[in-house]
């Protein structure tokens, strides 16, 4: 399984970023492939705050839309809702403290523990994951 960060769903839908394309692609080549992709609500919610957020976006999505977006990724056949375990507490602060830090970090500490949890890899433009041991990640553009 591959856990999708926040930046790859912004980037597929920011038509202006350099990563638009190699996000898309490869979200929309998972989303009807036979693996699992998995979503944590975290990269979600920030999504639904982000493309919705006047001035970040020339044009921001309504709360409808985004909203909208996220629950045709979630109804997507390969897609599945990953959720935290009993360990997923110990191993988060492992992470943290492993790098240590928390901060700009606590969110991508919460995503590579569900990986480690959930016998997955992340998909990410965020090399931060690098940091982190015990845990795999990719770009898009790497998995196409």
């Amino acid at each position: 399984m591959k856990i999708v960060d926040a930046n790859v769903l912004l980037y597929a839908v920011n038509t202006s970023s350099e990563h638009h394309t190699s996000s898309l692609r490869w979200l929309d080549g998972a989303l009807s492939g036979a693996d699992r992709v998995g979503f944590a609500w975290v990269p979600l919610l920030a999504f639904v705050r982000l493309v919705t957020k006047h001035g970040l976006f020339p044009r921001p999505m309504s709360p409808e839309d985004a909203i909208g977006q996220v629950a045709d990724w979630l109804t997507a056949p390969s897609a599945v809702l990953v959720n935290p375990t009993a360990r997923h507490a110990d191993l988060m602060a492992r992470m943290l403290a492993q790098v240590g830090t928390g901060g700009n970090l606590v969110n991508d500490a919460h995503l590579a523990a569900l990986a480690v949890e959930h016998r997955a890899s992340i998909v990410s433009y965020d090399s931060d994951f690098g940091r982190f041991d015990g845990m795999r990640w990719d770009r898009p553009s790497a998995l196409l």
